[in-house]
């Protein structure tokens, strides 16, 4: 069943886009929802996304384009929501399709606002996806360089693992490299931890920290993820892999990241509204942040996390920048 599964993807951004150029190159058909009507006929006229990763050629003829998610949702087998978290659960709300036996698959970067949950927690509890059906994707992987077809690495989690290497498979490629794990909940939470700490590596940047100091700040950042992690999902799990580590480091490092640009605004005096209008993308640090910290003070804040606590004393308490770094050198080895 698995192996003759149809695929769509949900959503229309970089990483959306990039996900479809992947399934393309093993797959005759793959369904594509985007609520942009725009979007939908520019992609069926000139044969790539208007907005994002325009540089990316597909050929219409493979791709089942659709803004209707009930369409997309009914037709596939395999759902990969690529949605951001702050607009996930709007976005849900237009399912009327049952999809309790579907095999879902978040490449979301963050908690769901509404309900307080991981993406696949979200979809368990609301839908009743057995966990087994639940997978995620991790990096490290920019969408830039997918489109650039330079070499990725994927890390596909999922409890089921015939399920997680056939997905896998549908991703692989000369230039995608993908392994399977199944630490679904830790790897769900690297996914969305990293970003905080990219935000972190950006305001450093914009205050004008230099390497010296990035990489004692990365590297007090996995060490804090490791904490954050095993805190609320206990099991034997090596946070320097590629879908801890890796991840983190090339969205804290590299000139794609979205949060880093955040930061890096941040850090030189923007306010989060204004850097907010400026960029053109969603920077899902911003919102997993909040969602992190609040998650630390529900377990009475008995994990030390002084990284994601500076961030959002700054983004959220409109604390001077300068200042809640200065304390924060202090508290890093």
């Amino acid at each position: 069943m698995i192996e003759s599964a149809k695929y769509a993807v949900f959503g229309a951004g970089s990483w959306a886009t990039a996900i479809v150029k992947m399934l393309c190159e093993n797959l005759d058909e793959v369904g594509w929802y985007m609520r942009s009507v725009y979007t939908k006929e520019h992609i069926l006229k000139e044969q790539h996304n208007p907005s994002y990763l325009s540089s990316v050629e597909f050929n219409t003829e493979q791709l089942k384009l659709s803004n209707d998610i009930n369409e997309i949702a009914e037709w596939a087998d395999v759902l990969f929501f690529v949605i951001p978290s702050a607009f996930m659960h709007s976005e849900l709300e237009k399912l009327n399709v049952d999809i309790k036996d579907k095999i879902i698959v978040s490449a979301v970067k963050g908690i769901i606002p509404e309900s307080g949950l991981l993406v696949g927690e979200h979809f368990h509890d609301i839908y009743n996806i057995p966990f087994e059906n639940i997978a995620v994707i991790a990096g490290p992987c920019h969408a830039e360089e997918v489109a650039l077809e330079r070499l990725s690495y994927l890390t596909i989690s999922c409890a089921d693992p015939v399920k997680a290497q056939a997905i896998a498979n549908r991703l692989s490629s000369s230039y995608i490299n993908t392994k399977i794990s199944d630490d679904i909940i830790g790897v769900e939470y690297a996914v969305m931890l990293k970003n905080i700490y990219a935000i972190a590596a950006g305001i450093a940047h914009g205050l004008g920290y230099g390497d010296n100091f990035q990489s004692v700040l990365m590297s007090n950042a996995i060490r804090e993820m490791k904490r954050f992690i095993k805190k609320v999902h206990k099991m034997k799990r090596n946070i320097n892999n590629s879908a801890y580590l890796g991840d983190l480091l090339v969205t804290g490092y590299s000139i794609f990241s979205r949060n880093r640009m955040f930061g890096n605004m941040i850090g030189k005096g923007y306010t989060v509204k204004s850097a907010m209008m400026e960029m053109n993308m969603i920077a899902e640090g911003y919102y997993a942040t909040k969602s992190a910290y609040l998650i630390n003070e529900k377990n009475n804040r008995k994990s030390r996390l002084p990284i994601i606590e500076a961030v959002y004393d700054i983004l959220y308490l409109n604390k001077d920048p300068k200042k809640v770094f200065n304390k924060l050198t202090e508290k890093l080895d």
